[in-house]
């Protein structure tokens, strides 16, 4: 999680461990001993059935490791091997089936590149083009976009001028490779202190080859922000957001938004409609969402929490199947 309200609620805490108001092993867990061997369990979770807006709840899933790549997941996508590919804003990977699907898990860092320095570990989005097999990934912490080639060989790496001024915890939090090969990238900071809009941007190419962005704004809604973002067949895309109510534990809510590219103008406010809002016994700190096209403009969703390697959080991977509503 990256957001300046998460930044300012992970301080409070910090703040009552320190003053013995709450018992620091509550809060985080504590590091063991490194394993880098230890397997994936998949757990089914079996909440009552249920609508999200359009959309069924078809499956959800309760995600643990003794891993030390494990947890701390901000981004995902659907390779076109049918696999998950799940990132981390520790710089780490999972590679896994669907649940129920055959196949095997595995994890490791990303790219198999160990980083020590934390912005050039903060994977907050991916997205991909399944005809080369090329993946791009944005670091939160230094507003950087980097391309990797098949095998996760990295070829090009571009700081955009036009994210300079986005900080550390407002960084590229979502991006989406468009099918006309355009780019989105989103900030998940506000404009102003006091606004209601985030910076954004549409390259109207791949951003790595220094090509120049049109700027637009995000229309925020209420304290909801962008945390990731995915591409519809249609050309329209798919926003997932995230709201934090501090607490003791602290309360997430999610949603989905529908934008259309078509709509976006160089400094005007970018409007989208809610489809879906996720609360209840499955609220979590969802920061990862892939899209699953299907027949007849069925679409399949999965979403990833990120558990912050927090005791009260959970690593959940909820399938949502459905259609989005007809273009206007």
């Amino acid at each position: 999680m990256s957001a300046p309200a998460t930044r300012h609620w992970r301080l409070a805490l910090a703040a009552l461990v320190a003053a013995g108001l709450a018992p620091g092993t509550w809060w985080r867990s504590t590091p063991p001993e490194p394993d880098y061997h230890a397997g994936l369990s998949v757990r089914a979770v079996t909440p009552s059935p249920q609508r999200l807006g359009p959309f069924a709840l078809t499956g959800a899933w309760q995600l643990t490791s003794a891993n030390s790549h494990f947890g701390s997941w901000s981004a995902m996508l659907m390779q076109g091997d049918g696999r998950l590919l799940l990132a981390s804003d520790r710089g780490r990977m999972l590679m896994m089936p669907p649940p129920g699907t055959p196949g095997e898990s595995g994890m490791s860092y990303f790219a198999g590149q160990a980083e020590a320095i934390k912005a050039r570990a903060d994977i907050e989005a991916l997205t991909a083009d399944r005809a080369t097999g090329r993946i791009w990934a944005s670091f939160e912490g230094s507003n950087a976009v980097v391309r990797y080639e098949p095998g996760f060989r990295q070829t090009r790496t571009v700081q955009p001028p036009a994210m300079r001024g986005w900080s550390a915890n407002s960084g590229p939090e979502a991006m989406a490779r468009l099918a006309d090969r355009r780019f989105i990238v989103l900030s998940e900071g506000r404009q102003r202190w006091t606004g209601s809009t985030a910076p954004a941007l549409l390259f109207p190419g791949d951003p790595v080859t220094g090509v120049e962005p049109l700027r637009f704004l995000y229309t925020l809604d209420g304290d909801y922000r962008p945390v990731d973002m995915a591409a519809l067949p249609d050309g329209r895309v798919l926003v997932l957001e995230r709201r934090v109510r501090l607490g003791l534990p602290p309360r997430f809510s999610s949603r989905l938004r529908l934008f259309d590219p078509q709509q976006i103008a160089a400094g005007t406010p970018w409007q989208g409609d809610v489809l879906a809002t996720i609360a209840g016994p499955l609220a979590e700190n969802y920061e990862g969402l892939a899209v699953e096209p299907g027949a007849g403009g069925r679409l399949t969703l999965w979403l990833v929490s990120d558990d912050n390697n927090m005791r009260f959080q959970r690593t959940l991977l909820l399938r949502l199947e459905g259609a989005v509503p007809p273009a206007r």
